[in-house]
């Protein structure tokens, strides 16, 4: 049986206002974030690509390689949140071997798992990730 609602008796008539970009990016902006540096050629790969894909026809052409700046991003996230500071804590050459050798198993699986659902996005999907990153930048 399909989802019946009763009328109300009272009718409003105020209207709701719009959610504005500003309201919603302030509040973005405003809460909690983590953020990493990257290198300045990644940063340049990184606005190249996001600038192409915003501006084709068909972004679906880039899947491929969105999906390649997307495990490169988070690869270099990775190890700006976990292998640095391990090694900026001197944690030892056999614990820090540990870490890279297990990391790179995980990158791996990520990677695999980033490429299947990148690939099958459609154009809209495919903005939505690449204004993320963007957003991401800021």
């Amino acid at each position: 049986m399909p989802c019946m609602t009763t009328p109300s008796k009272r009718v409003s008539t105020a209207r709701p206002k719009p959610a504005t970009r500003q309201a919603v990016s302030s509040t973005v902006a405003t809460g909690p974030f983590l953020r990493f540096h990257h290198s300045e050629a990644l940063r340049k790969k990184t606005l190249a690509l996001l600038g192409t894909i915003e501006n084709a026809d068909d972004a679906t052409v880039h899947r491929e390689d969105l999906a390649e700046l997307v495990v490169e991003l988070t690869n270099s996230g990775l190890d700006a949140f976990f292998i640095k500071p391990l090694k900026h804590a001197k944690a030892g050459f056999i614990v820090e071997q540990s870490a890279n050798l297990g990391m790179k198993g995980v990158q791996q699986v990520m990677a695999s798992v980033i490429r299947q659902i990148i690939c099958r996005m459609g154009s809209p999907q495919l903005l939505s990730v690449s204004g993320s990153i963007r957003q991401f930048m800021l």
